[in-house]
């Protein structure tokens, strides 16, 4: 039996990136978001938009049991992610400010073959299964993140600052600036489940978008 397809050992340049700065080029993805605003650690909005980016991820991947999507592979469902900003305008990860004012947009990759068609359909199946979840909040989006540095931060989320400063140093020392902005924002990459790892075990992509001075 052939192994499901991992995209994070696959595409380690995008999910495993070492604890010290590098460069990369962050080609187009497919993926399903969800934005909402609030504090990620007591707000119902948040729990509620993990909720349905799991509940869609899994619909499509078990798709194959039902009208399987064309060109469907076996795969294993890719990791939580997050773009953040604050409420007031641009968010460095550094500026930690009244965590109720954070807004963000909580994605989960999707396969190529995850169609517009596929979505609904999965959408379709979880509204039955779960009809009180707010699936018209989640979409299908194709985005591109282009020229990043990106970090690999270990322990908890609050201790991501000083990371993220190992980020700032290397940006301010290379031929590169930071271009967070309304449109380009900080992104992290969970690759932990906090409910089972100790916090200062979480492993964390950090990633900042740049332009070539």
């Amino acid at each position: 039996m052939a192994k499901a397809f991992d995209f994070k050992k696959e595409y380690k340049d995008l999910y495993l990136p070492k604890p010290e700065p590098s460069v990369i080029d962050v080609p187009e993805m497919i993926f399903i978001m969800v934005d909402g605003k609030g504090n990620p650690n007591t707000c119902e909005a948040y729990k509620n938009a993990v909720e349905i980016l799991y509940g869609l991820s899994y619909s499509i991947k078990m798709s194959k049991k039902s009208a399987q999507p064309k060109g469907y592979f076996e795969y294993v469902v890719p990791p939580l992610e997050g773009l953040w900003w604050g409420e007031d305008g641009a968010f460095d990860g550094k500026n930690i400010m009244d965590k109720d004012k954070l807004c963000w947009t909580s994605m989960i990759r999707q396969p190529e073959f995850v169609t517009q068609e596929v979505f609904e359909e999965a959408r379709q199946v979880l509204g039955k299964k779960k009809p009180e979840l707010d699936l018209p909040l989640a979409r299908l989006v194709s985005f591109t993140e282009g020229l990043c540095v990106q970090i690999m931060h270990i322990g908890s989320y609050d201790e991501e600052p000083a990371t993220i400063g190992v980020l700032d140093k290397f940006i301010a020392e290379s031929e590169y600036e930071n271009d967070i902005s309304e449109n380009r924002k900080h992104h992290e990459i969970y690759l932990s489940d906090p409910r089972k790892t100790a916090p200062e075990k979480l492993k964390t992509v950090i990633r900042h978008p740049i332009i070539k001075r």
